[in-house]
């Protein structure tokens, strides 16, 4: 499919096939006016062009159906659902609602990957393409994207995540992965669940540095954040993390939150609001281990490498 108007020989992109990696994007999406349209405009200038692009409206008041209606007339491969009727969107299971909604319509079709897209990006020209690439050449990747970068005093800054993280902004899936895991969980903390339980079955997640893109909204933005910091709580709670970690996680969180102080009193509250109505979590036993694995892991390595680099300046 080519966009209406043009011609197929000027559309084809370079680098890997069309067969070899087809992949689809499905969007969930509400009240972006400010911002879709970056989106719109950085996906149609992909090197390698999506299969299909679900775009599900969830509800918009605001001028976002327009430019979608807009996009959709131009391209063929853009397919834009309007959900009516629904509740204020939160954070986790409103997205991931009005995601499974796009997805039950592609589950059929032939695709190789399944891509989470947020509309509040900005995405360079070969992104997909290049994450393609990385899908190629290790079979056992099963989940990656690239790293994303948010404004912050006038400049664009690249956000932290440990390395088996995949932004969820902008997120691609392997499709036996997908499988694998039994899709996104339609909850708060549905892109660490994700890397949890794919990692359970043997797959890699991962996010390439070298693959940056912008988040024009900032987190936490939209809900303010003591709504964020009582989020993240409650995720670590939900999602069976450790307590050595959580106590440093607390303690970063007191001094370096915005704002300060504050911001680590939220997180504790939306952590022990979980633990005092015994919420059930959102992985297994064994899924919750594996978690609390890695994390001390990230203890180990970030102890380990503060210990080299002191070394290194005492020799030097």
């Amino acid at each position: 499919m080519v966009p209406k108007g043009q011609t197929a020989s000027l559309l084809e992109p370079p680098g890997p096939s069309r067969n070899s990696c087809r992949y689809i994007l499905i969007s969930p999406v509400k009240d972006e006016e400010k911002y879709v349209e970056a989106t719109l405009r950085s996906v149609a200038a992909q090197t390698l062009r999506p299969h299909r692009w679900v775009i599900v409206d969830d509800g918009s008041r605001d001028s976002t159906p327009e430019i979608l209606r807009r996009y959709a007339e131009k391209y063929d491969w853009i397919q834009v659902v309007r959900v009516e009727g629904r509740a204020a969107r939160q954070p986790g299971s409103g997205v991931i609602g009005a995601y499974a909604v796009g997805y039950e319509l592609v589950a059929a079709d032939d695709f190789d990957f399944v891509v989470k897209l947020d509309c509040d990006l900005d995405l360079p020209p070969n992104y997909f393409e290049q994450l393609c690439q990385k899908f190629q050449q290790d079979e056992s990747l099963g989940i990656a994207s690239g790293a994303y970068l948010e404004q912050w005093n006038g400049s664009w800054v690249p956000i932290e995540m440990p390395a088996y993280h995949a932004a969820g902004a902008a997120k691609m899936v392997r499709k036996k992965c997908y499988a694998d895991i039994g899709g996104f969980v339609a909850a708060r903390g549905w892109d660490t669940v994700d890397e949890i339980r794919a990692a359970n079955k043997g797959w890699k997640t991962r996010h390439f540095e070298e693959l940056p893109f912008r988040h024009l909204k900032n987190e936490g933005s939209g809900i303010g954040s003591r709504r964020t910091n009582m989020m993240h709580g409650e995720i670590y709670y939900l999602t069976g993390g450790g307590g050595l970690f959580f106590l440093l996680k607390l303690l970063h969180r007191f001094y370096h939150g915005r704002p300060y102080l504050i911001g680590g009193a939220a997180m504790l509250w939306g952590y022990l609001r979980c633990w005092i109505t015994r919420r059930p979590r959102l992985v297994g036993d064994s899924e919750a281990r594996l978690y609390r694995q890695m994390l001390n892991r990230r203890i180990w390595d970030g102890v380990s490498g503060k210990f080299r680099r002191t070394l290194q300046r005492r020799e030097a």
